[in-house]
């Protein structure tokens, strides 16, 4: 049994986003994590494979220097590591990213028991369309927002999280399931692991080594295959201070209810 674990690069929000002059975010400039979402993902299969002694392997498009994020993913636990890496698939959107990760993954190979894990967005990008899209185009089930999972032989029970409460499906492997944070805490590195994470096994995939997928052709891949792009982005205005009213007194109500009449509020 394989568990698949796609993951992305993300600049870290935490600290200042540099945006260049034609509004896309200047990423060189920026430190950069492993997607908070993906974490959680990763945790899963790892909680599955001391269940099941399954392999896990990470899956991430990005830049060469993405094997550093990759390497500690190994050094958690996980047992190979394969970077979808080449100029041809920059600039691309969720659509021609999931038509470039799901032709990995086939490259991988999907077999009966296997399952795909993937976080349920990015923070760069909050479109959840990624996952979705990959099972669509390997024809896999999908079930997303997991926030549990029980495995039982070829059967997988997920505990959806929905807007006013949760569902419970049961779907059949091979399956695609997107994880939720509320999913499980994800472990750290160990001295041990990090030592091990340089002889695991690690594949750099690029566009040559994919260009026989059907999933692969120029017109749908890259900037110029992406049906969505980025018209503009920039930081957003600091809100002024607010005002603050003291007291429950009638003429504090009195006084807030002149404000917001004068705003056109009420």
């Amino acid at each position: 049994m394989k568990i698949i674990v796609c993951v992305k690069q993300v600049p870290d929000t935490s600290g200042k986003v540099a945006v260049n002059p034609d509004g896309t975010l200047n990423r060189a400039s920026m430190a950069t994590i492993t997607n908070p979402d993906d974490l959680n993902a990763v945790e899963a299969a790892l909680t599955l494979k001391e269940q099941t002694g399954a392999e896990v392997i990470v899956v991430s498009m990005g830049p060469p220097p993405a094997e550093g994020m990759l390497r500690e993913l190994l050094a958690r636990g996980c047992d190979r590591a394969v970077l979808v890496s080449g100029r041809e698939f920059g600039g691309s959107d969720t659509y021609a990213t999931s038509q470039i990760l799901a032709a990995a993954i086939n490259q991988i190979g999907v077999e009966k028991e296997d399952v795909v894990f993937c976080g349920r967005q990015a923070i760069d990008g909050d479109t959840a369309q990624v996952g979705p899209q990959i099972a669509e185009k390997l024809g896999l089930p999908q079930v997303s927002y997991a926030a549990e999972i029980v495995k039982d032989g070829d059967t997988l029970t997920i505990k959806r999280m929905l807007e006013d409460g949760y569902m419970t499906i049961k779907v059949k492997t091979p399956c695609l399931i997107t994880c939720i944070k509320e999913l499980n805490t994800p472990r750290y590195m160990s001295v041990g692991g990090v030592f091990e994470a340089y002889s695991k096994p690690y594949t750099v995939l690029d566009y040559n080594a994919l260009k026989d997928d059907p999933l692969i052709d120029k017109t749908t891949i890259g900037l110029s295959g992406s049906p969505t792009n980025i018209l503009t982005s920039f930081t957003p205005p600091l809100k002024g201070a607010g005002m603050m009213l003291e007291g429950a007194d009638r003429a504090t109500c009195e006084k807030l209810a002149g404000i917001m009449a004068a705003k056109h509020m009420i």
